[in-house]
């Protein structure tokens, strides 16, 4: 029986309330900056309402970009970032359900040792083998690709880990059921674990296309064409202008504007998302 304790109800949600301000806030004063013009940002007191020049700021981003920071238009760095964030997500994913049917259903020489090895890569995350890295892209002709940009960050031992465990769970009397029905492993994976997998694979899509989305020093470091800059890299130079001062309501509009795909993402599979995380039984 749970008690009805209104003084601990009403902190709890005070709490909440206040957690909800700390997070939103900054969101709402970027958002308030990307619609007023150059100056109101540049002395106190910093407005808390909406300006007038949304329309403007905006349709000026998404038309020309901002000459001064030496960035392609923001259109195209927005798609920069989504093409990147997709072919990591899908990538990671498409490489690890594999791997980790493979590890748990096969019976072949040296399995474990091959997990094991899979799992050690946990130790070693692309900014402490950047250099080889950035050695063998450059050898492959890939800088200044959406395949350099990409393919690097594409393996992963976290999702290989995670759909192992899962498919651990999974009770052995399927995979008889199968076999007795005249089913390969093929059809099995195919046809039973993927189905169950769905809300797993929903939720690690999130997690890598946000992780995707969000990638500075890899990019960075293999870009040198303008062309294949990311919206990160973007915001970043707008910010370091040599002989000018920033354009804040520009640099807020820009990140307003890179907060809005993975907000989509996130909220298109907010069912999917909560249930991978903490479905238990299958």
């Amino acid at each position: 029986m749970v008690e009805n304790r209104p003084l601990l109800t009403l902190a709890a949600h005070l709490v909440l309330i206040g957690g909800l301000v700390l997070v939103v806030f900054p969101v709402w004063l970027a958002f308030v900056a990307s619609t007023h013009g150059p100056a109101a940002f540049m002395a106190a007191p910093v407005p808390l309402l909406p300006g007038p020049d949304l329309v403007k700021n905006y349709g000026a981003l998404i038309a020309s970009g901002v000459s001064t920071s030496g960035a392609p238009p923001i259109g195209l760095m927005l798609w920069n970032s989504l093409a990147m964030a997709l072919m990591i997500s899908i990538g990671k994913i498409a490489i690890s359900v594999p791997s980790a049917f493979a590890i748990v259903y096969f019976r072949f020489p040296f399995r474990m040792l091959a997990f094991w090895a899979i799992f050690i890569t946990l130790m070693l995350p692309v900014e402490v083998r950047i250099v080889p890295t950035f050695k063998v892209v450059a050898d492959l002709g890939m800088l200044n690709s959406y395949a350099g940009l990409a393919v690097p960050l594409i393996a992963s031992a976290t999702a290989t880990f995670l759909f192992r465990q899962f498919f651990l769970t999974v009770p052995d009397e399927l995979m008889e059921a199968a076999r007795v029905d005249g089913a390969g492993p093929m059809k099995f994976f195919r046809d039973i674990l993927l189905p169950l997998s769905r809300t797993n694979i929903a939720a690690l899509f999130v997690i890598l296309f946000i992780y995707g989305w969000n990638q500075y020093i890899w990019p960075l470091l293999i870009t040198t064409d303008p062309g294949y800059y990311t919206i990160v890299m973007g915001i970043k130079r707008m910010v370091d202008v040599a002989d000018a001062r920033p354009q804040w309501h520009l640099v807020m509009a820009t990140a307003i504007l890179a907060m809005l795909p993975p907000v989509v993402v996130v909220v298109a599979m907010q069912r999917l998302f909560v249930r991978g995380l903490v479905e238990t039984e299958k």
